[in-house]
């Protein structure tokens, strides 16, 4: 009797229901801001298909009428969040057949795409116009970003108790809540992004000294609320007096590991200083560095074996 009420049931009524009972609590509030979005662009969509009515079908209709103002990985997240609650639905036999099987996910043609990252050169110009000053500023955030390759809130949340001068070490424990108005620490992303940062010992010499009388438990780039657009916009400031690419505070982050790997780092390695999951998601994201370098070792290779004669 309780299934047939819940075949009767709106399916962005049950998603709702879903994200509350599985996901509140259990994720980050970022991410689960994420789900709500979802909840609310599938109650626009479909306000009136019921879960009775969910099959593959009207699912791939739901997906192409996203896809028309959404870009074709928005889309497959998209797909993704409602994919959870699809298949519980199925094991509960509210559903008899999953909907979401052979699906085709499209999206609407993707904007030009800006550099994802500089090279050796170019960050090198960018360095040159840094005005690093005796107290903490933007500037000092771009570079320690360049340096560490941490995500924007992981820099952020930075306290001078996390710094290990000694071991030339900064320990990364904690993130920024900068989307929210009032801002607090949250955990990281994953276990994965508990991590030491080795760094040089220049940026440690310059690091002691800026912080030496900060608290030992204030952020120390926090004086206000903080917009991931202030930095934005002073990276382009100083990426258009570089005569380099436009990039943003993100791609800081790719422009460190993209030096680490073209220096020869290994991939392992890298991944644990971003503080990835796995060397898997390094490999995707920085396929194109990977690729480059496996041209240039093909070339090695050969010239190495036509020497053996």
């Amino acid at each position: 009797m309780k299934t047939t009420r819940r075949k009767e049931q709106m399916f962005h009524e049950y998603f709702k229901d879903w994200v509350n009972l599985y996901k509140v609590g259990a994720i980050r509030s970022i991410t689960l801001q994420k789900y709500y979005v979802t909840e609310q662009k599938l109650q626009e969509l479909v306000p009136n298909l019921k879960l009775k009515e969910l099959n593959r079908n009207s699912y791939q209709k739901l997906l192409n009428d996203y896809a028309l103002t959404h870009e074709k990985q928005t889309t497959m997240d998209f797909h993704h969040h409602l994919k959870g609650a699809i298949l519980d639905a199925v094991d509960e036999g509210i559903i008899t057949q999953n909907p979401a099987r052979k699906i085709v996910i499209k999206g609407k043609t993707p904007r030009p795409k800006k550099a994802k990252f500089l090279n050796q050169f170019e960050v090198q110009a960018l360095l040159k116009e840094l005005n690093l000053a005796e107290d903490i500023n933007w500037d000092w955030f771009i570079l320690l970003v360049i340096k560490t390759g941490l995500r924007f809130s992981e820099a952020l949340a930075l306290t001078p108790s996390d710094f290990d001068f000694s071991k030339q070490k900064i320990i990364i424990s904690k993130t920024w809540d900068y989307k929210n108005a009032n801002g607090s620490f949250q955990p990281t992303k994953n276990e994965s992004s508990k991590r030491k940062i080795q760094i040089d010992w220049q940026l440690a010499m310059q690091f002691s000294q800026l912080i030496r009388i900060k608290e030992q438990d204030k952020p120390i780039f926090i004086k206000s609320r903080v917009f991931n657009s202030t930095i934005n916009n002073r990276l382009k400031v100083l990426c258009n007096r570089s005569n380099i690419p436009v990039i943003t505070v993100h791609s800081l982050r790719h422009t460190h590991a993209s030096l680490l790997l073209f220096a020869g780092v290994s991939i392992a390695s890298v991944a644990n200083r971003l503080g990835h999951s796995s060397m898997t998601t390094t490999q995707e994201t920085y396929l194109h560095v990977i690729q480059e370098l496996e041209n240039q070792d093909n070339d090695k290779i050969i010239r190495h074996l036509s020497m053996l004669i």
